[in-house]
């Protein structure tokens, strides 16, 4: 049996920083969304135990893939199950590496999910998301699958409905090192709590920020440089730590209108922001 799933990206629509935690993290409030664009991936089962990634990333060593990692975490979860949990995985990459856009931690639970599936493991959301923390803070929202307003280091949410606007995204050619934009002394860390109201719109959520982008833009000038040229056109903000950026149109033929004078130098796409996520795909036998 082979599935076929839909690996989405997600933006963060601000991202308020509240506290440093004892364990190193820090405490945020954030609301996700995500996207109609991403990533293709599929699963086919194997009839031995070996996990096969067949489409490597180029300077991402298979074992160190969070696809990879997720596998075997699933693996080693799967005592109950009698035949034998081997897969051949194939990924269609889209989403930019280090772009603030969740790709890897998609890819993740995209895995789980369609794991669950092919081996018959019969976990619940809740088990597969508490797996998912172990790879990544942001891994579980995607198993969650629905727009939400998340607290802690992103995985306690409150499911809400943002506007489903188009977005254009920007993704400048430099890698975001996360590690060090967290650990920054000038980071903002005592921003306060607070209450999202329904409806949601776009000029509630504009007032908000995301309290990583002053760090980033002085450490990346051009982040900072395509903050500025997207905000004269809209409101232009940062996801997670970048270096993506993006900006809300009503209509997909705005949003387009605008990509057409993003720079050669730059990649780019446009998107519909989702409030579901999208979700299996096919099934072939």
């Amino acid at each position: 049996m082979k599935l076929f799933w839909k690996s989405p990206a997600k933006l963060n629509l601000f991202l308020h920083i509240l506290e440093r935690r004892i364990d190193g993290y820090h405490n945020l409030e954030t609301i996700f969304q995500f996207l109609n664009y991403g990533d293709d991936m599929s699963f086919e089962r194997r009839s031995d135990n070996k996990i096969k990634l067949v489409t490597p990333l180029l300077g991402v060593r298979n074992e160190e893939n969070l696809i990879v990692k997720a596998a075997k975490v699933l693996q080693a979860n799967a005592e109950h199950v009698t035949t034998p949990v081997g897969v051949d995985i194939h990924l269609v990459k889209r989403l930019p590496m280090g772009g603030g856009l969740g790709g890897g931690s998609s890819n993740a639970a995209t895995t789980l999910m369609a794991l669950n599936q092919l081996w018959d493991m019969q976990l619940s959301e809740q088990q597969l998301r508490t797996l998912g923390l172990q790879l990544g803070a942001d891994v579980p929202v995607f198993i969650h699958g629905k727009s939400c307003f998340a607290k802690g280091v992103g995985e306690q949410f409150e499911d809400c409905e943002p506007p489903e606007h188009w977005f254009l995204v920007i993704t400048p050619k430099v890698q975001v090192n996360t590690g060090q934009i967290f650990t920054d002394p000038a980071l903002t860390r005592n921003s306060k709590s607070i209450r999202i109201r329904a409806p949601l719109n776009w000029e509630q959520l504009a007032e908000f920020r995301n309290d990583c982008e002053a760090v980033v833009c002085r450490q990346y000038p051009d982040i900072k440089s395509v903050l500025e040229w997207l905000s004269e056109y809209g409101i232009a903000r940062l996801t997670g730590t970048g270096a993506s950026v993006f900006c809300a149109f009503q209509t997909e033929q705005e949003a387009r209108k605008i990509a057409t004078l993003v720079a050669d130098e730059y990649d780019y796409f446009v998107a519909q922001g989702t409030n579901q996520s999208v979700g299996i795909g096919p099934t072939k036998g």
